[in-house]
């Protein structure tokens, strides 16, 4: 029998990080990047590798590059990013197999990414990446820029500083050229290739306070090419990005993709969708677009609608809401989260939450798309979450993960629908099991049914009986999924010796849009009713729980929800609590960065509704405080300040509440760098497992950067 080490933090920050497979034209080979953080060297190693799906062995290919590399249309060559001197980026080329040397095709004088590239003729691609512009239209490169005398900033309008960043005059631009094959020397065939200069597409176009990628966390799925032209999505620079969400989608055909002609910048009209914007992708052979569309402005939760523009490129355009009704509210219950073509244009591929599932579903697509129907969509059985899928002639290359399994990369083949095969990440054999893996459902507030995931410990003994682990997810529209996450992982806890239920509340996404909605102004309402009956159940049906030690953890909405408890009854059913940069109060809300969040969530601005904020504030309820409570709480979280954490922090020591306050000046509203995570892990864990009868996993007989009074 195999023993596999205990799932230790340690293990679950150092195991190797895969990215999405990336299969080449035939589908027999699959690149992907790999990264893996050592504790005894602390430092990351990064290679860059391409698998052979029928050996199911992998080659090395670089350890020196950027992001995700890219197939060279059908050949067996690959391109990808790579960080040069002072600031510079190189686009490099090597073949799949690792046995000729990589070369550089051209670099560029600054930092860019996001590479898509599409064959425009036989021996040219054209190519699209995203970095910075200055103000004169050059590309920014930081390590160039002259430091000024003083850090002052003036600012006269929002936003001042996004996520973790003050903001500055350089925005997210869209650079474009070509890669040639170069001609032959002496009579004789090269395969060398060499890059255009690359031009800003937003200065061409006379754009101007546009952004794309949409900043914090917009990429390549804000965008996309064909051998026609580009299209992209931006907020709308008519409103302020701070309190809008309401996005524009640009299109702009390239005639050549070389010469300097003239371009035309032109809008597409979406009627009555007024919100976000997301998942722009063309098709390979019509080039028909598809995108993600919100209908209410300031609502970044709202349904996404899928809209269809068959003949985007030839004019006369009519965008098309597939699944459209005349109440407005669309007849597929879930919202799909991103979209990918069929190689032939036969159909559309949507993946969507879907009652803790990150599913994949399947839309033909016929002349008159319009008359689509749900009764249409072929949902594909997959287990866990989909996070990638690349359709390949008959097949489907997927990339998933679920709450046991960090990273696999499945061959779907749709006609016969079967799995080809499979193929896991090394980190894989970690000592978990579907077994640990169950769900449970129960009556929440207005009688609505609540979903919850079960974690056990991969030593569960039904006869026994351990503590529970209670996990508010944030969002709050948000949910705990069958997924891997580094971050907030329940398997962590439940190897620790605990039952984990991870309930998706009132607020959650996945289960229809009124149940995500119901949050509204009802922050401290609805979900914890649902929590309070959750519990309730746990009680009342889960013999090998232990309810009398239980503790419960929360971050970003979450740690609202711990603030929330922490004041009312729910918070004394508790041994202790554990709040990760949550609201200590509503008002403090005016800090953030994406005001719209709040305004939207409490029904209006404060000074209108100021009953709205100040109900669901949870500190109006400070003379409740009582149960042991850690803090932590970061100095670059700037969607909730740090003086949510702190004044949390200052209120339990002044009531004489055991408590703790962790922070990380170098983290934002998430805690990624590996020894800082190593770290929180650590104090979490030290933290809930003290008040519970369970063992430390770590003491720092050095006293470590603890600061005592």
């Amino acid at each position: 029998m195999t023993i596999h080490p205990k799932f230790t933090p340690e293990l679950l920050l150092s195991a190797p990080r895969r990215s999405a497979g990336i299969p080449n034209a035939s589908g027999s080979l699959i690149a992907f990047t790999e990264s893996t953080y050592s504790f005894e060297s602390h430092s990351t190693a990064k290679e860059l590798r391409v698998l052979d799906v029928e050996t199911g062995k992998s080659v090395f290919i670089t350890n020196a590059f950027q992001g995700v590399p890219q197939w060279l249309g059908d050949q067996d060559k690959l391109i990808w990013l790579k960080g040069a001197e002072n600031g510079n980026t190189s686009f490099v080329t090597g073949d799949a197999y690792g046995k000729s040397r990589p070369y550089t095709a051209g670099t560029v004088p600054g930092p860019v990414s996001d590479l898509k590239l599409t064959k425009i003729a036989s021996d040219k691609f054209g190519i699209v990446v995203s970095g910075k512009s200055n103000q004169d239209g050059s590309l920014h490169n930081p390590t160039e820029a002259k430091k000024p005398l003083s850090s002052g900033k003036l600012y006269t309008s929002l936003f001042v500083r996004h996520w973790d960043k003050y903001i500055q005059p350089q925005k997210n631009a869209l650079w474009y050229g070509t890669l040639q094959l170069q001609p032959s020397i002496h009579g004789r065939s090269t395969d060398y290739y060499c890059l255009s200069e690359l031009k800003n597409l937003f200065r061409l176009l006379d754009l101007k306070n546009v952004e794309s990628p949409i900043p914090p966390f917009g990429g390549t799925d804000h965008f996309d090419i064909c051998p026609r032209g580009i299209v992209f999505i931006t907020k709308d620079p008519a409103l302020n990005p701070a309190l809008h969400t309401k996005c524009v989608l640009y299109y702009c055909a390239l005639p050549s993709w070389t010469e300097a002609v003239p371009l035309e910048l032109k809008t597409v009209k979406i009627n009555e969708l007024n919100g976000a914007l997301a998942s722009p992708v063309l098709s390979s052979v019509d080039n028909m677009l598809a995108l993600l569309a919100m209908r209410e402005d300031g609502y970044e939760s709202d349904k996404n609608r899928l809209i269809i523009i068959p003949n985007l490129f030839d004019g006369g355009y009519e965008p098309v809401e597939v699944f459209a009704t005349k109440d407005g509210i669309g007849a597929w219950r879930l919202s799909p989260g991103s979209l990918t073509w069929a190689p032939d244009d036969s159909s559309l591929f949507i993946q969507a939450e879907d009652v803790g599932q990150g599913s994949l579903f399947q839309l033909p697509i016929t002349p008159a798309v319009g008359s689509s129907s749900v009764a249409d969509l072929v949902k594909l059985a997959h287990r866990g979450s989909i996070t990638s899928v690349v359709p390949v002639g008959n097949n489907l290359y997927l990339t998933s993960s679920n709450l046991v399994e960090p990273s696999y990369y499945t061959i779907l083949e749709l006609s016969p629908y079967r799995v080809l095969s499979e193929h896991y990440a090394s980190s894989s054999s970690i000592g978990l099991s579907h077994r640990q893996i169950d769900e449970i459902w129960w009556r929440g507030a207005h009688d609505h049914p609540v979903h919850a995931w079960v974690v056990k410990p991969s030593h569960f003994n039904p006869n026994e009986k351990y503590p529970l682990c209670y996990l508010v997810h944030g969002g709050p529209q948000g949910a705990w999924n069958n997924q891997w996450s580094t971050r907030w992982n329940p398997a962590i806890f439940a190897e620790q010796g605990y039952v984990v239920i991870a309930p998706n509340p009132t607020g959650s996404t996945g289960y229809g849009q009124p149940f995500t909605d119901a949050i509204q102004n009802s922050w401290g309402g609805r979900p914890y009713e649902d929590l309070v009956r959750g519990f309730e159940y746990i009680e009342r049906n889960l013999e090998y729980v232990d309810t009398t030690r239980a503790v419960a953890l929360g971050a970003s909405y979450g740690g609202y929800m711990m603030n929330w408890m922490q004041g009312h009854e729910l918070g004394r059913k508790f041994k202790a609590l554990v709040t990760h940069d949550g609201i200590f109060s509503t008002r403090f809300a005016l800090a953030t960065e994406e005001l719209y969040f709040p305004i939207h969530d409490l029904g209006g601005v404060y000074w209108n509704v100021p009953q709205n904020w100040d109900r669901w504030d949870p500190s109006r309820f400070l003379d409740k405080w009582s149960t042991p409570q850690l803090i932590i709480h970061s100095a670059l979280d700037y969607r909730l300040s740090i003086a949510e954490g702190l004044a949390a922090f200052n209120a339990l020591q002044m009531r004489g509440v055991e408590s703790a306050f962790l922070t990380f000046p170098d983290e934002n509203h998430w805690v990624l760098k590996p020894e800082n995570s190593l770290v929180w892990h650590r104090t979490v864990l030290n933290w809930v497992n003290k008040f519970v009868g369970l063992e430390p996993v770590w003491v720092d007989e050095e006293g470590g950067d603890e600061v005592r009074n």
